[in-house]
């Protein structure tokens, strides 16, 4: 874990931000990362799931949208609808929005339920709580989100630190997963570091979830 004390948010994120530029063989950690998300999905059974239109930044899950499509997975992405975002279907062809992301075409249908959302960051603090680029837009979506899926952040080069820099509303991870490091939240007993590419391939390793009477999951 990153040692180095940060005390701001924008401190750390600038940080991260740099160390995430300078990675090399990113083509290498996003195959690592896509083929640790589909073996989770496979031995939690995933079935509707909600993913993201990378930016270059990010780490590049295109493969595992794809691949999610081929399975008969529902795969939903965001929507940007003002200082939040809705969940669409992934479809084709996507357009360009702000702060240059891609979206498919917006869909009006009932807002759906997911078994599993992929979340990418910059980084992690010290509570196990995303720190993104600035705009909040996944905390306001996942503090309206019934019931709660389980989630995974996601990127291409481990960025923690045990600085508390998040606030309340900041979302928390279940699982951080990145190419060569994974950490699982294992409720009350801290956190479970696995190192090297073994990190969703084990079933036993995988079932850490499980329903509550309302619907959400929980470790």
């Amino acid at each position: 874990m990153q040692k180095i004390k940060f005390e701001t948010k924008s401190e750390f994120r600038a940080y991260a931000k740099a160390k995430l530029c300078a990675v090399r063989n990113s083509y290498k950690r996003d195959k690592i990362v896509e083929k640790n998300i589909l073996s989770l999905f496979s031995h939690l059974k995933i079935r509707s799931v909600l993913l993201y239109a990378p930016l270059p930044i990010e780490s590049n899950i295109n493969g595992v949208i794809a691949t999610c499509r081929r399975r008969k997975y529902k795969v939903y992405v965001p929507f940007m609808e003002g200082v939040s975002f809705k969940m669409v279907k992934w479809r084709l062809p996507l357009s360009r929005k702000k702060f240059n992301i891609e979206e498919p075409k917006n869909s009006f249908a009932v807002k759906p339920k997911i078994d599993f959302a992929i979340v990418p960051v910059i980084g992690v603090d010290g509570a196990f709580k995303r720190i993104g680029f600035g705009k909040g837009m996944y905390d306001r979506f996942f503090e309206s989100l019934v019931p709660k899926p389980p989630i995974a952040f996601v990127q291409k080069e481990f960025c923690m630190t045990q600085s508390l820099l998040s606030e309340e509303h900041d979302i928390a991870a279940d699982i951080y997963l990145t190419p060569y490091q994974t950490i699982i939240k294992r409720g009350k007993n801290g956190l479970r570091v696995i190192s090297g590419r073994r990190s969703c391939r084990s079933k036993r390793r995988c079932r850490i979830f499980h329903r509550k009477k309302d619907g959400s999951s929980k470790l």
